[in-house]
């Protein structure tokens, strides 16, 4: 990079999506502001997404809306009319993004190494983080810190929540209450576990002393998904699906005890608040996109998946197991024991993730 990471005045940060990944890269801007606190940073970003992170401190956000089509892209480069930033951290390979950056006028361009730089990023980019073997995203995304000459890479998250959705949460939890939330779908229905299954957990979860919210947005998938639960359960769930904004879903995974979900954005918010987590993947493979904190114990049928479907193959690290039942290959039993190993070592004294600070 030509530019000595000391003299950069400002930065700009495409990231547009989704609410997982915008999670794992609070944790790379913020290691980033701790280094380097007289930074002027703007972050380009999707439109949902800002609504998680608006109350972040020190950046501007300027927001890409998809759903205006190309239009998008007119009102982008409108709102950075007449800007050069010191540099470029474009931190998304997609088609889209590598448009979006063209409307970012920016000294220094640093985008991934050229393996990873795919969807035309290569071609509007001037620098490079460095390869890495089979990272996790998150680790992917700490490399554009480490470029910036950020040493300590350790992730810490500080996404403040507002008085009033602090509230909300406070409401729904009482201090000290044994709380399970699940979080029950992800963005394509084929990675959501079956709904007969998740209430086998929750009714196991109540018999250990656990109430138990079925946490959500407001689609018809989800609303649908969230009925099935309850129709299959044996016990009463609160359900708070469609019921609270992104920030007032963060406070209550602050406070819940522990959180189940397939691969979704909730469950990296889950992390970003030092809640434990047990994630389910089929799909994806946990080692690149499981929750950060706690990978050791999600519930994942991957590697088995990928072996029927590639037998005798090595595939790339990011490759996806395909079909739409992969998720019945999960048991109850195998999230049941998880279960009880987390509430063995919570009795222990053991962190899983140091919780968020009021």
């Amino acid at each position: 990079m030509s530019l000595n990471p000391e003299q950069i005045q400002t930065l700009c940060l495409l990231r547009l999506s989704a609410i997982g990944d915008v999670c794992h890269a609070v944790a790379m801007v913020q290691a980033i502001q701790r280094r380097h606190p007289a930074i002027a940073i703007t972050w380009v970003i999707g439109k949902v997404e800002y609504q998680l992170l608006k109350h972040l401190p020190g950046i501007e956000f300027v927001i890409f809306d998809k759903a205006k089509g190309w239009k998008s892209y007119g009102e982008l480069r409108r709102a950075l009319k007449g800007r050069k930033f010191d540099v470029l951290l474009h931190m998304q390979v997609a088609l889209r993004a590598t448009i979006a950056s063209m409307m970012i006028s920016a000294k220094v361009r640093i985008g991934f190494d050229r393996a990873r730089a795919k969807e035309g990023q290569w071609l509007v980019i001037n620098d490079s983080i460095a390869p890495q073997h089979e990272p996790h995203v998150l680790d992917g995304f700490m490399g554009f810190a480490a470029k910036l000459g950020v040493t300590d890479l350790t992730p810490s998250w500080n996404i403040p929540v507002p008085q009033a959705d602090e509230a909300f949460a406070a409401g729904v939890i009482a201090p000290g209450e044994r709380v399970l939330a699940i979080c029950a779908a992800a963005s394509k229905a084929e990675r959501n576990w079956l709904p007969e299954r998740y209430a086998a957990v929750a009714d196991y979860a109540v018999s250990k002393g656990f109430r138990v919210l079925l946490c959500g947005g407001p689609s018809a998938m989800e609303k649908d998904l969230a009925a099935n639960i309850q129709q299959c359960c044996q016990s009463e769930l609160t359900d708070l699906v469609g019921k609270t904004s992104l920030v007032q879903l963060l406070a209550i995974l602050r406070r819940a005890s522990l959180v189940l979900a397939p691969d979704t954005g909730p469950a990296h918010m889950a992390v970003t608040q030092g809640a434990p987590v047990i994630g389910l993947y089929a799909h994806s493979n946990p080692g690149r996109t499981g929750p950060y904190t706690c990978r050791d114990y999600v519930v994942s049928v991957y590697d088995q998946a990928m072996a029927e479907q590639y037998p005798n193959r090595q595939m790339p690290w990011g490759t996806r197991a395909k079909g739409e039942h992969l998720m019945a290959m999960i048991d109850v039993a195998s999230v049941c024991r998880t279960l009880d190993l987390i509430l063995t070592k919570l009795s222990e004294g053991y962190g899983l993730g140091s919780r968020t600070e009021d």
